[in-house]
């Protein structure tokens, strides 16, 4: 009797373990956003549908300051990490492999391989040495642990882009006397577009839910809407922090999936 084919594409028992994964990653969610509907002070009984903590935290003048803090800082940190980003995405795509080019992919993305509390103690010890000397404790040096945190995450995409793009069309604008900038400005950037919005969407979420070196690096007062949260967890857990973190949720989904179709649309 003929043995029966292998068929490398049979996964037994593949369909359950997905379907508990994603039970165990989700079922926490879940009850998040039905519980921040919930109309009862406690989060141990079920009084009812109500927008009553979202009309809450929208009134907390504390949550309106972490609130607009966040988006402050994240909106600069994004920028200016997208800037450097596309700059040095063009500095290790448009020229010639040379030695060393490997040690600068690696030192550009060296955020994402160390543990980001490890950054978050090294940006404190600097940070706090910085503050003695200058008396400046303002929210620049959140702004710039964030954008050097970010820096990779934009950092990633645009490379992407420019290592898939023909250089076919910045070459014929060179043959026809552009110079660089021009070439880049009418050629380069047109094309090179989806994947730097790409970027600034990407390190625009990772900065808004930034805790970790948010906590170590901000001065008294300067509380984000994610460290806020976490201040108020240690203290009591109010249906508000669900609204808020259903709020977070929403804005998160919204920003990956334009993040998605924006990378994948073709120029």
């Amino acid at each position: 009797m003929a043995k029966r084919p292998f068929d490398i594409q049979a996964q037994p028992g593949f369909g359950f373990m997905a379907l508990l994964t994603f039970f165990a990653l989700y079922l926490p969610i879940a009850a998040l956003v039905t519980y921040s509907f919930n109309t009862a002070d406690s989060l141990s009984r079920w009084d009812g549908v109500s927008l009553r903590w979202f009309i809450s935290a929208w009134h907390n003048s504390a949550v309106q300051d972490a609130s607009v803090r966040s988006l402050v800082l994240a909106v600069s940190a994004a920028a200016l990490s997208t800037i450097a980003a596309t700059m040095a995405a063009l500095a290790t795509t448009r020229t010639r492999p040379y030695p060393g080019l490997t040690f600068k992919y690696a030192f550009i993305n060296q955020p994402l391989m160390v543990p980001e509390i490890v950054t978050g103690v090294a940006l404190l010890i600097v940070f706090s040495r910085i503050k003695v000397w200058t008396g400046y404790s303002g929210l620049g040096y959140l702004i710039a642990a964030h954008t050097a945190f970010c820096i990779p995450f934009a950092y990633l995409p645009i490379r992407a882009r420019l290592e898939s793009m023909d250089l076919t069309l910045e070459r014929a604008a060179a043959d026809l006397y552009a110079t660089p900038w021009k070439a880049f400005r009418f050629v380069t950037l047109p094309l090179l577009r989806p994947a730097i919005i790409a970027g600034f969407m990407l390190a625009f979420v990772i900065s808004l839910d930034d805790v970790v070196i948010t906590e170590f690096v901000k001065s008294g007062g300067q509380d984000t809407l994610p460290t806020y949260m976490l201040g108020q967890l240690r203290r009591e857990t109010s249906p508000e922090i669900n609204a808020i973190a259903t709020v977070f949720l929403a804005l998160s989904v919204v920003l990956v999936t334009a993040f998605y179709f924006v990378n994948r649309r073709k120029p």
